[in-house]
């Protein structure tokens, strides 16, 4: 028994497994990230195990998408396969004795690759077959396209090798044949080369046949490194090809042909880091932290001089008149919104409430403020179903009664698209505004081109460049997430913001303020097209010169770089920035500025709506009869859900940072209710609030917060409108709006 144990534990696969366990760690990461994303840790919140369970390519989920991912995994393996060889083949010099001694490593080192392999299926089946609600066949055409192609890229790898392996024979036979140039050069009775690496029992063969290793004792360490590197040089070879295929896909990622499922693109991507890390490991040794931190140091100057520039741009902004930039600093933004600044721009607004009056019917009118909440693409789908069905079932009286448009992230995508079938509605380009296929399009996929893009674009091929008026910007993630916002919605939001301008002045659609959050000192960016300094101040500021503002009029502060040439996409964008996945945006200013997502500001939309209310009071009061404050939101308003819970050690130290990002947005419930209630209590029955909101069924089933849902998930979200809270609010707006 003693021996049969040893003998497992001295068992070459064995001993290559603890291998990776005691040397060269840090390429476990590559495998602990992917493992943790497939078990729905790693980057959950963002959908990235969705990913990897449901590809699509060209928009479908099928054997294809599937084979394509099974190409990238298979990359991945033999890009493992290749580098710890390279790495730990001084450590079995018995395979140099072998033929074909990378296929052997190969069979033997397959532990990882195979337990990952299956842990993959088992959560695939899982999240498919619940989440996804594929039937077994489909799921089978999952597993089997994913196979397909890993068994494809293995047998084309091996071809590979295998013509390596006759080359390399062809060039070592000669000096074998030679038995006195061999004894001289490559014999040696030295007894330490009798001791390999490892200790090894048994290997596996080729057919998986049990073997025992040779003898290397006749041989020296020279000739074994002979045959080994030239093996390495057959593998390097093959991992440029990674390289080369992320290189291709970024610079043809415009046609969807090109566009990878974001699962393939990652799993390249890390096939590729694992042979840089294992070049840096293999040829600097114990430098390669030293080298790396050089880079990044190098890296870090070229980046603070503008000599490489990765910074994302507001699409359509100009930022070649350096010269024009403005001033971000106290003085300069007391300018944009002085007394006189103020009044002007307020007889402007006054003036857009008169005509959005003069389309309504009697003396006192009913004005709706249409708030949205952040959320990705849960609450983009809601709030899109919601829009239709109410608009529907108010006999499309709801955008003509609607004043302003204001929110975050995922719902102004919604918000923004319903506004512009609308606007084609009025010119009867549009036959019917509640076709459920607005809301389908809304609730396609987001994430998958983001992903590719970022592996393909962001980090191999950042140098490629489209064009917006007379401008050129580089294209990124942020631009792949703009193109595939506007496919998804039929290309018609691929407008500039001065296209809405009349419209908007004319009150012929809602007024929309896309808010953004300024990283710098956490002031909010609003983007309008009318001018709106007096959203800069709370009002009772507004004529205190020694209060600084807490919001910038975007078109005001750059007007000099024609702030209304930007894309409305692009303004949808700024947002709605997820952080790490879309690109902050930096504007051009000085010092320079950049911007996120609405939502860590103003999530609900609400602030923006009670300052604008504030503003204009008196006006509302006396032409209006009712003021509704229509709020669609993706979670429940007594925030009773979704309790931060804690019980770990490590808690006590990440417990604080934790506790403020669990309970951002319903910090921002409590406080805007309170601004809500003062405001309220100046209007008494006239204001009132109706919410939507999306509820799951239980907090474990709720859809996630990212740019991709299940079909169960877009199923439920629509679901959600038919709760019955939902539809006490639907009767409360239908005897309102009568």
């Amino acid at each position: 028994m003693k021996q049969t144990l040893k003998n497992i534990y001295y068992f070459f696969p064995v001993q290559l497994f603890m291998l990776h366990f005691r040397k060269f760690q840090i390429l476990l990461v590559c495998w602990y990230v992917l493992g943790s994303t497939i078990n729905s840790g790693f980057m959950k919140n963002y959908g990235a195990d969705a990913l990897f369970f449901s590809p699509e390519y060209l928009g479908d989920v099928n054997a294809l998408s599937a084979f394509i991912v099974g190409i990238a995994l298979g990359v991945f393996f033999m890009s493992w396969n290749i580098t710890t060889f390279i790495l730990h083949s001084k450590r079995c010099k018995f395979l140099a004795t072998t033929t074909k001694p990378f296929l052997k490593y190969c069979i033997n080192n397959a532990a990882l690759p195979l337990l990952f392999l299956a842990f993959y299926f088992y959560k695939l089946i899982i999240f498919d077959s619940k989440k996804e609600l594929m039937n077994t066949g489909e799921i089978a055409l999952v597993i089997a396209g994913i196979l397909g192609g890993i068994i494809l890229l293995v047998a084309v790898s091996f071809a590979y090798f295998f013509g390596a392996e006759k080359r390399i024979q062809r060039t070592i036979a000669p000096i074998i044949g030679k038995a006195a140039h061999f004894n001289v050069n490559y014999y040696s009775g030295n007894p330490e080369t009798e001791i390999p690496g490892l200790k090894v029992s048994a290997y596996l063969g080729e057919w998986f046949r049990f073997k025992k290793p040779r003898n290397i004792s006749h041989y020296n360490q020279e000739f074994l490194d002979t045959v080994f590197k030239r093996h390495h040089l057959s593998g390097i070879l093959s991992i440029v090809l990674s390289f080369a295929f992320l290189i291709v896909v970024g610079f043809y990622m415009d046609s969807p042909f090109f566009e990878a499922p974001a699962a393939a693109s990652i799993l390249i991507f890390f096939a590729a880091m694992t042979a840089v890390i294992g070049a840096l490991s293999y040829f600097l040794q114990s430098w390669s932290l030293p080298v790396f931190i050089i880079l990044i140091l190098f890296a870090d100057v070229l980046y603070k001089n503008e000599i490489i520039d990765n910074r994302n741009k507001a699409y359509g902004l100009n930022y070649s008149n350096k010269t024009d930039q403005p001033v971000y600093d106290k003085s300069s933004l007391q300018k944009l919104c002085t007394p006189e600044k103020i009044a002007a721009d307020k007889e402007n607004m006054l003036q857009v409430l008169a005509n959005w009056k003069s389309k309504q019917t009697g003396d006192k009118p009913v004005m709706v403020f249409i708030n949205v909440s952040g959320g990705g693409l849960r609450s983009g789908t809601f709030v899109m179903n919601t829009l239709q069905k109410l608009d529907s079932a108010v006999n499309g009286k709801l955008m003509r009664h609607t004043m302003l448009i204001s929110g975050a992230s995922g719902g102004m995508l919604a918000a923004t698209y319903y506004r512009e079938l609308y606007r084609q509605q009025q010119k009867d380009s549009l036959p019917d505004l509640y076709n459920p296929v607005y809301s389908d399009n809304i609730a396609k996929d987001l994430l998958n081109p983001l992903f590719s893009s970022m592996v393909a674009r962001d980090i191999f091929s950042p140098a490629q460049k489209f064009t917006v008026g007379n401008f050129k910007y580089v294209k990124d993630r942020g631009y792949a997430f703009e193109q595939k916002l506007n496919r998804n919605s039929g290309n018609v939001l691929d407008k500039q913001l001065k296209e809405y301008s009349h419209a908007e002045r004319a009150a012929e659609i809602p007024l929309i303020i896309f808010n953004s959050t300024i990283n710098r000192d956490g002031r909010r960016m609003m983007v309008s097209t009318q001018p709106i300094s007096f959203m800069m101040k709370p009002l009772v500021f507004a004529g205190d010169a020694s209060a600084s503002p807490d919001a910038v009029d975007f078109a005001a502060m750059f007007a000099k770089q024609d702030p209304l040439h930007i894309r409305l996409l692009t303004a949808l964008r700024m947002n709605a920035t997820f952080p790490y996945v879309l690109p902050n945006v930096w504007l051009p200013s000085n010092p320079v500025i950049d911007v996120m997502d609405a939502g860590l500001r103003d999530n609900y939309g609400m602030e923006t709506t009670l300052r604008f209310i504030e503003n204009f009071r008196d006006w509302l009061k006396a032409n209006t009869s009712k003021i509704i404050i229509l709020q669609i939101r993706d979670r429940n308003q007594d925030n009773w859900q979704e309790p931060l819970e804690t019980g770990a050690v490590t808690d006590f130290f990440i417990k604080p940072g934790t506790m403020l990002q669990h309970n951002w947005y319903k910090i921002q419930d409590f406080s805007e209710t309170d601004q809500y209630s003062y405001l309220q209590a100046d209007f008494d029955s006239v204001l009132q609030r109706i919410s939507f909101m999306y509820v799951p069924e239980t907090e474990e089933k709720g859809a996630a917060l990212n740019f991709h849902l299940t079909a169960r998930e877009k199923k439920a979200v629509r679901e959600s409108f038919n709760s019955t809270y939902n539809q006490v609010s639907l009767k409360r707006i239908k005897d309102l709006l009568k």
